[in-house]
């Protein structure tokens, strides 16, 4: 190897300089459990205990043994990652289990089809993609049936079958003729005009403030936060974001949205003028529990407001799994407890057991189009390896009558109520507590104005929860971070594996953090400034 390369830093060299600064640029040796380990200076091992779960993606834990065991028979059998193109059972198996699962949850029959990729802005992307295709199939067919519509209307005015009444001619804006033959292209024209124009309006994407959907060049723009959308901007579509618990907003985006295309048609004799309701709405996608939005639940009413939206708007749900399902809240779906109905679910992270990297976008049947599976693909997508590793978790969760989704229910309202016993104690600290099961929020009130000039600059230039992060790393071996988009929220996402021990010790671990903000004393910080 070529040491001068290897002693230069160009692997995101400037992420790990800021992560430098809050003593979190640690390289993490071996896993198990809720437990990492780093090394020493002199060689030994230092356990970590690891609340930041893979942001979500280890329901079971780091190298759970199961999932490890069943990796190796795989790769002992040598099965095949790269045979696209070809029968993969193991795939369909994956989708009918999760189709079982999802029905059980949800109280709905009707099949999902699945769309296997590789991460959850994947994942997001392809609903997206799919709905838009959808969106654009049924615009395409119903402007087929106005032109077909006004061909036959025309004809039968041209043979004397039917007249075009003078309500027809007003509404168009086109002066009424003598005859009616002589006026009926004139108004199938400014039918056909009005109705270019609006199909060829963008499709609405519509999203939650706050919510976040993935970092590639299309899922960026449905995130919310604009440090990570305003730069790429003009190479994405646009996205309407509604504040959280606000229906008054849904019936403004209804009104403000929506459209009408014409159709000229004769009945008994007579044009008229129909309105047929224009696709408009590609898609509005939702976290039932905001992950880098700082851990923020969707209530049950608002999510009713959602429904009720997406069916008077014809507007398919993309329901954003990723970091929620997978039995973190103590179901697969965690969605489900809302009453909440996907057209489109999007699964990952903890899909892969924290081995592969697997995730699924399944869309309802009634908005499924086959011709999807023809203009989408990925490398290493639905392969062997990542789909009988994802049947393993579903095995392991759904084992003994789905005891780990009890457990994690459990296990996170013990986290839960850890977490407010600590806010208790420190009211003019912690701002709130929130979260639903194995994923919880700790929210800090706002630093910038402390007195003590190291925290009011962590918290004024983002850096507050990471400099926290840090201090939890060093001083107490606990490793987390803060929500990406709310940045004084810190996030727990652990293992079903969680102990009463584990919870204790963060317990001792953030009444240390909060007497230190309590008391403005940043020379306690474990990371020097």
């Amino acid at each position: 190897m070529n040491t001068e390369y290897a002693e230069t830093e160009l692997a995101e060299p400037h992420l790990r300089r800021l992560l430098g600064t809050a003593g979190l640029d640690v390289e993490y040796v071996s896993g198990e459990g809720n437990t990492l380990h780093h090394r020493a200076g002199n060689g030994s091992l230092i356990p970590v205990l690891d609340f930041a779960g893979g942001y979500g993606s280890l329901i079971l834990g780091h190298n759970h043994p199961e999932i490890v065991a069943r990796a190796r028979e795989l790769l002992d059998a040598r099965s095949p990652v790269h045979a696209q193109f070809s029968s993969h059972p193991y795939a369909n198996r994956l989708a009918a289990e999760l189709n079982r699962i999802i029905h059980r949850e949800t109280g709905v029959e009707e099949p999902y089809y699945a769309t296997f990729a590789n991460s959850g802005a994947e994942a997001i992307e392809a609903a997206v993609k799919h709905a838009e295709l959808d969106r654009g199939a049924r615009l395409s067919a119903l402007l087929a049936e106005t032109r077909a519509s006004a061909e036959e209307t025309r004809a039968a005015v041209l043979a004397g079958r039917a007249t075009v009444a003078a309500p027809v001619h007003e509404r168009l804006g086109v002066p009424r003729p003598a005859r009616d033959e002589d006026g009926i292209d004139l108004l199938i024209a400014e039918a056909s005009r009005h109705n270019a124009e609006v199909a060829g309006r963008p499709p609405v994407l519509l999203a939650l403030q706050g919510g976040f959907h993935g970092k590639l060049m299309g899922s960026v723009q449905l995130t919310h936060n604009e440090g990570y959308r305003a730069p790429f901007a003009t190479l994405g579509v646009r996205t309407r974001f509604v504040p959280m618990d606000r229906p008054d907003v849904l019936k403004e985006v209804l009104e403000q949205e929506s459209g009408t295309l014409y159709e000229l048609r004769h009945r008994a004799g007579r044009v008229e003028l129909a309105e047929r309701e224009h696709p408009a709405y590609c898609a509005f996608l939702l976290e039932p529990v905001q992950g880098e939005g700082g851990i923020r639940p969707l209530s049950r009413k608002f999510a009713e407001d959602i429904q009720e939206f997406g069916r008077q708007a014809d507007c398919p749900l993309v329901v954003d799994e990723v970091q929620s399902g997978m039995g973190r809240t103590g179901a697969l779906l965690a969605s489900a407890a809302l009453g909440l109905r996907g057209d489109y679910y999007a699964l990952a992270k903890s899909l892969g057991g924290g081995l592969a990297k697997a995730s699924v976008m399944l869309v309802r049947e009634a908005r499924y189009r086959p011709e999807f599976e023809l203009v989408h693909s990925s490398t290493f997508a639905k392969d062997s390896f990542s789909c009988h590793i994802a049947l393993k978790v579903l095995e392991l969760l759904e084992a003994d009558g789905g005891r780990l989704y009890r457990q994690a229910a459990e296990r996170g309202e013990a986290l839960a109520a850890m977490l407010r016993r600590v806010a208790a104690a420190f009211p003019d600290v912690v701002k709130e507590v929130r979260g639903r099961g194995l994923m919880q929020g700790f929210e800090f009130h706002d630093q910038s104005g402390a007195r003590s000039p190291r925290l009011a600059e962590a918290a004024r230039s983002g850096l507050f929860g990471y400099v926290v992060a840090g201090h939890l790393l060093h001083a107490h071996a606990i490793r987390t971070f803060p929500t990406a988009s709310a940045v004084h929220t810190l996030r727990f996402e652990p293992s079903v594996l969680l102990t009463d021990d584990e919870i204790a010790r963060l317990e001792r671990a953030l009444t240390d953090v909060c007497r230190i903000v309590r008391d403005q004393a940043a020379e306690r910080l474990a990371v020097p400034a």
